[in-house]
């Protein structure tokens, strides 16, 4: 594409040449004018959005979860991925990419065409936590991506191995500070959610807990579920069916209020810890595509996201799970992530996170 509009400049310009009087001089000035002329031209051209395709979407369209199989990223991926095919006719293919934090699939996803076959499955962690954790992050959060639909909130559940002498946020803190260092935690991976939300939660009750770092969220609940692992503290969905079959205790949620598909578990901002007052570390999730990506195929997928947010059977499913859906505008998801890294960086430089 580039190729012809530069030898259609060239040629057009060709047309346009200097009279044979010039000197040589004269000439080769003429002619670096005109290969500037061309230049900037094809700058132009290359700089611009990625032109939407009327037919769009017209082949499989894949969403990077840059997280192993079972967590929040990939729940949510899969459930709104399947409206989506149902929607467009294509098939909406989930590919997880894990590794650092969630890192090396967003990575993935800013580096791939703008053509809006490939999105990310974003999150706080991955788009909001990792310029403060991340000293060489290779992606940009704000400009490496076009945001396309915020999908849904989803606040952290505290959990821990039945073995664990407490059944609540204030049991827990007791017994963490007569045990400093004694008790394991696990996370998606150093800079995830998970990691950044317990390690606020150890700043403001002024405990120490083992951070052990996973290659996604489901391997860490496996393990806390094993007793390899005392505690997790990560997404609703992966935590809910444990807790449920009885294989972990529940502590308390992140969220300001408490969870409708489980209201028997207080939130940790109501526990009466001296710390915890006002206490809220949700994780939220959306979808982004590579900046350049054309405006017309980001506002048709915001709306095709926006629309399976609002079916009765997604809102209940979400709330099943803890999460709730959030349908909002590109711009205001955008918002959103700028506002967020804003927040993070400094609970991430007080609390020393690093992923190193």
């Amino acid at each position: 594409m580039a190729t012809s509009w530069l030898l259609i400049a060239w040629s057009s310009l060709e047309t346009n040449s200097s009279p044979p009087a010039l000197n040589v001089v004269q000439q080769t000035m003429m002619n670096h004018h005109k290969l500037l002329c061309v230049i900037s031209l094809l700058f132009c051209v290359l700089t611009q959005p990625v032109a939407a395709d009327p037919a769009y979407p017209n082949k499989p369209i894949r969403i990077v979860v840059p997280f192993t199989p079972g967590g929040s990223p990939d729940v949510l991926a899969r459930t709104i991925g399947q409206k989506l095919s149902e929607a467009t006719g294509v098939a909406v293919v989930v590919e997880n990419i894990a590794g650092a934090g969630g890192t090396i699939g967003a990575d993935r996803v800013a580096k791939a065409s703008p053509d809006g076959y490939t999105l990310l499955m974003g999150h706080v962690g991955t788009l909001a936590v990792a310029p403060s954790v991340y000293p060489r992050l290779p992606y940009d959060p704000v400009k490496s991506f076009a945001p396309v639909a915020w999908v849904a909130r989803v606040p952290n559940v505290m959990a821990v191995h039945p073995s664990v002498p407490a059944n609540n946020a204030a049991e827990l803190v007791r017994y963490l500070k007569a045990n400093p260092g004694k008790v394991n935690y696990g996370s998606g991976g150093n800079g995830s959610a998970a990691h950044l939300a317990t390690e606020y939660f150890k700043l403001v009750t002024q405990t120490f807990v083992v951070h052990v770092p996973y290659r996604g969220t489901a391997p860490s609940v496996s393990d806390a579920v094993a007793g390899q692992i005392q505690m997790v503290f990560t997404g609703a969905p992966a935590i809910i069916p444990m807790v449920k079959a009885g294989k972990l205790k529940a502590i308390g949620v992140s969220s300001p209020k408490r969870m409708e598909s489980m209201p028997d578990i207080s939130t940790l901002a109501e526990s009466g810890v001296k710390g915890l007052e006002g206490f809220e570390a949700d994780q939220w999730y959306g979808l982004v595509a590579p900046a350049g990506t054309s405006p017309d195929i980001v506002k048709k997928l915001n709306q095709l996201v926006n629309a399976s947010l609002a079916m009765p059977e997604i809102t209940t499913r979400l709330k099943s799970e803890g999460a709730t859906a959030t349908p909002a505008s590109p711009e205001a998801f955008g918002l959103l992530i700028q506002s967020e890294i804003k927040r993070w960086k400094p609970v991430v430089n007080n609390a020393k996170i690093s992923a190193d």
